[in-house]
């Protein structure tokens, strides 16, 4: 038997009286004390975060790396044309694709990745 399970028959009907039920009010006061705004996140705005664009992958002996010259090719995990990763401080948030924007490489976000968690 797993501990979820265990858990849950283990849950008291008094878990579930009225008591113990949260009131519309209340609902309310906990929504209203979550900050949304923008003018609320003004003091994040200035910190510094490091962006990275991952265009692939590949694993190498020492050996090997060690023998690289100019102009040799080393071979990533991805196919032309598909998907790089963006990531925000080592954190997956979107993946993209290259562009070329005066002479120098940028991304186009085509997919933004969801982390399923509230932002406060």
């Amino acid at each position: 038997m797993s501990e979820d399970q265990t858990a849950e028959e283990n849950l008291d009907l008094k878990d579930f009286s009225q008591e113990n039920q949260v009131s519309d009010t209340d609902k309310t006061e906990v929504a209203d004390s979550k900050p949304k705004q923008v003018e609320d996140l003004q003091a994040v705005f200035d910190v510094p975060v490091k962006i990275s664009a991952v265009l692939g992958r590949t694993q190498l002996e020492i050996s090997t790396l060690l023998d690289l010259e100019e102009g040799d090719v080393i071979e990533l995990d991805r196919k032309v044309g598909e998907a790089i990763d963006l990531y925000v401080n080592n954190r997956l948030v979107a993946r993209g694709e290259v562009v070329l924007v005066d002479e120098k490489l940028g991304v186009t976000m085509t997919e933004i990745i969801s982390n399923n968690k509230d932002i406060m």
